[in-house]
């Protein structure tokens, strides 16, 4: 009996490898509502040019070369000099690739879960803090024997924990105002910057949800990491366009850095792969509605997604690729890591279009 049940254990672990991993790591990343018109064509100049929502207008135009096709370059270097160089961008309307909610609610949760468990489950239709019955891809990676205990994620939304169900899942979720780790001297200094600092949107600022990720993958080194930002989307609720810049400048920063350290550290210097994309989109500039999203919101299921590391082509800025689906990532993260993602809801295909293999 105790060796048949060694078989039908060993078949069942069997059963979740579908491939030779093209990855031995992840690193994902989330934007919060951060439009594909900015990633692909820099500083929206009808959106600049509007009082209401823009102040020191002269200094954001030259500091981003508002009016060259450079200005996306100027607005997100990282992901222009080094993804697309190396790597993949996917969501350029204009050239023919498309990536959208396959949800029908394009706001925060919704597109959380969607993007996480491949499941654009209609009836995930709020914002509220309820824990996810859905098994997200962090979850079931996190019971596997070799991510066990090597899954974190840290947002600065509070909402996260009840989106990834921390207490079922098992995932190291910090979010919100949630204290550190308390591992090294460095989390602890984090801590109390935390508690001090001021909260202009209202939660932890993104840069230190950022340095306490960074400072985390360092000391515990898991195997995958998920970075969940959110000033780019409340600073466009707030019609604050100079600040909802700055925040995507300075999240393309904190990526560059990210990578940076990656390639310095032997766990993870090509052995790493990193995705990056957002929850949904927003409203256009001409119909006024860049601020919002929602389904009564045109063009705010249109979304994006970045990947660059072992697994991925180096297609650039690809063109003529057709629709894809933000619920797709979470089969491609597990067909990365050469894992079977095999919930009990139903899960959107692996994006084949990125994938070597």
């Amino acid at each position: 009996m105790k060796k048949m049940l060694c078989l039908v254990l060993a078949a069942a672990i069997a059963q979740l490898a579908v491939a030779q991993a093209l990855t031995e790591n992840i690193v994902l990343v989330t934007l919060d509502g951060l439009r594909w018109q900015e990633v692909f064509k820099g500083v929206d100049t009808a959106i600049l040019n509007e009082p209401r929502y823009t102040r020191g207008k002269k200094g954001l135009a030259e500091m981003f070369d508002a009016e060259s096709p450079a200005s996306r370059q100027k607005l997100m270097p990282f992901l222009w000099s080094v993804v697309a160089k190396d790597g993949v961008l996917l969501g350029n309307r204009a050239l023919g690739s498309k990536v959208n909610n396959a949800n029908p609610h394009w706001f925060s949760y919704p597109g959380y879960n969607e993007l996480l468990t491949g499941f654009p489950d209609p009836a995930v239709n709020s914002n509220d803090k309820r824990y996810n019955k859905h098994v997200t891809v962090l979850e079931a990676l996190n019971q596997h024997p070799a991510f066990a205990g090597r899954v974190a994620a840290f947002a600065t939304w509070d909402v996260f924990p009840y989106i990834i169900n921390a207490p079922r899942s098992g995932v190291l979720v910090n979010a919100g105002m949630d204290s550190f780790p308390a591992l090294t001297p460095t989390l602890a200094v984090l801590n109390d910057m935390q508690a001090i600092a001021p909260q202009p949107i209202g939660v932890r600022p993104d840069l230190l949800t950022f340095f306490a990720a960074r400072e985390y993958l360092q000391a515990r080194q898991p195997r995958v990491l998920y970075i969940a930002f959110d000033e780019t989307d409340d600073y466009a609720h707030a019609g604050l366009y100079n600040e909802y810049l700055r925040a995507a400048h300075a999240e393309d920063q904190m990526l560059a850095n990210l990578w940076n350290l990656l390639q310095s550290l032997p766990q993870y210097k090509g052995k790493t792969t990193l995705i990056v994309t957002t929850d949904h989109g927003r409203g256009d500039a001409v119909k006024d509605q860049w601020r919002d999203h929602g389904a009564k919101v045109p063009d705010a299921s249109e979304v994006w997604m970045a990947a660059i590391g072992p697994g991925i082509k180096p297609l650039g800025e690809a063109s003529n690729t057709g629709q894809q689906q933000q619920g797709q990532i979470a089969a491609t993260i597990a067909r990365l890591l050469g894992i079977t993602y095999q919930p009990a809801h139903s899960v959107l295909p692996p994006l084949q279009v990125v994938l070597t293999q």
